[in-house]
């Protein structure tokens, strides 16, 4: 007889692990990272620089990998998610900081994510961008609060699927596959403030600080609703299997992330850049520039893309300040629990909603904020990272399960790089 561990994901005495049941909040998180606020910004480097920044996603893959792999390990070792052990462990105002700017980087990224997908079905299809992105908010909101735990995640899984319409792309538009090689493994650097700042945004939109607290959040999650798992501080021989699980997870959805960033960098330096349009402001505007250079085929493919990956974003960053909040404050938190056993939390997801469709009826214009909330992410990423690491690091926190050293080193590169992005950002905004 096979005993099952991990809720069976893997089973004892075999190393296959069962791929479909694997992936989860690795997955997710890999694929809402490519939301339309990620589209922007890569379609931003790929129209501005053509192939020349390209080379960002072999370098982010690792970074991306240690740090989500980091989050995770949290949520499963201990049962909290990163605000929550913040709460438990370290001074309330570093827990205040942390969450404080999870919320401004949320808001401003549902804004902008929202007010993309609404004048993406507007270019489809007509009518009012602003009444789609009401529909938009108000459904993913309901969608939350009152679908089944189970069954919502496996719509998050299959909406990941969107995102293959930009492999789609790449083959419509005739790249030179040389020139694209010698863009992704040959590095390309630049001290002009534009190619930083594009850099920090890059930094900013696959290694974003919402990704952090909701796969922690989503590791603890499942650890309430699947009745074989605890935390491992208090179940240690649940370890080897929930790692292994954690490691596949989180390999595949980071890859799955940065092959679709690059296919977007690459379908807009073989289009827009080579025509010389290299001001790309919004996703929405990187698809209709499309339609005259690649067809209304890629253009109806892209737009359709920036929709999928927007329905699966916006809960996703609705989620991680509805966790991180609920986590500070000691509420009962989880998607998996009904919607009167934690009002509070579902408040908050509605209220973060709410406040991210609102910004679509501001002056902000919080469309044409997409590009720049990726630069906030990578700014606001560096002190959240250094909080991630004391906490993964930390043998009150973690027990016997503190993060291994290659890890460790990993992600203190990964602050350090993503700190010096920014700095150099900012030296060389102000010379």
């Amino acid at each position: 007889m096979t005993e099952l561990h991990e809720g069976s994901d893997f089973a004892v005495g075999t190393s296959k692990p069962r791929l479909l049941g694997i992936l989860g909040p690795g997955l997710i998180t890999g694929a809402s990272d490519d939301d339309p606020s990620g589209i922007a910004t890569y379609s931003q480097a790929g129209a501005q620089f053509g192939y020349a920044l390209s080379w960002t996603m072999v370098l982010t893959y690792p970074m991306m990998v240690a740090v989500q792999e980091i989050s995770a390990f949290v949520g499963r070792t201990t049962g909290h998610g990163i605000a929550g052990n913040l709460r438990r462990h370290y001074p309330s105002w570093i827990l205040r900081v942390g969450v404080a700017l999870l919320l401004i980087a949320n808001v401003i990224n549902l804004g902008a994510d929202l007010g993309a997908m609404g004048d993406s079905v507007r270019m489809l299809f007509g009518g009012p961008p602003l009444a789609y992105v009401v529909a938009f908010g108000l459904g993913s909101g309901l969608l939350q609060i009152f679908m089944r735990y189970s069954r919502y995640v496996a719509v998050l899984k299959w909406t990941t699927i969107s995102l293959f319409a930009y492999f789609g792309t790449v083959f419509m538009v005739h790249a030179p596959w040389g020139e694209v090689a010698r863009g992704v493994f040959i590095p390309s650097i630049s001290l002009d403030k534009d190619f930083i700042t594009t850099f920090v945004a890059l930094l900013g939109t696959t290694i974003s600080p919402y990704l952090f607290f909701w796969q922690s959040s989503e590791e603890a999650e499942d650890e309430r609703v699947i009745p074989e798992r605890q935390p491992l501080i208090d179940a240690p021989e649940q370890a080897p299997a929930a790692m292994r699980r954690i490691r596949l997870d989180t390999y595949v959805g980071m890859a799955f992330s940065n092959l679709v960033a690059l296919a977007i960098m690459i379908t807009t330096a073989a289009t827009l850049h080579v025509h010389h349009v290299t001001d790309i402001e919004t996703s929405s505007q990187a698809a209709e520039a499309l339609r005259p250079l690649a067809g209304n085929a890629a253009f109806a493919i892209f737009a359709v893309g920036i929709i999928g990956t927007g329905l699966l974003a916006v809960p996703v960053l609705a989620g991680s300040a509805a966790y991180a909040v609920g986590e500070a404050l000691k509420w009962p938190v989880g998607l998996g629990r009904k919607p009167m056993e934690a009002k509070a939390f579902y408040g908050t997801l509605a209220i973060a909603t709410a406040l991210g469709t609102a910004l679509n009826f501001t002056p902000l214009d919080p469309i044409r904020a997409l590009f720049w909330s990726a630069v906030v992410n990578g700014v606001l990423a560096v002190p959240i990272l250094v909080m991630i690491m004391y906490v993964a690091s930390n043998k009150r926190v973690m027990g016997r399960f503190t993060i291994s050293r290659p890890l460790k080193i990993l992600g203190w590169i990964t602050t350090f790089v993503m700190a010096l992005a920014a700095i150099g950002m900012i030296v060389t905004s102000v010379i």
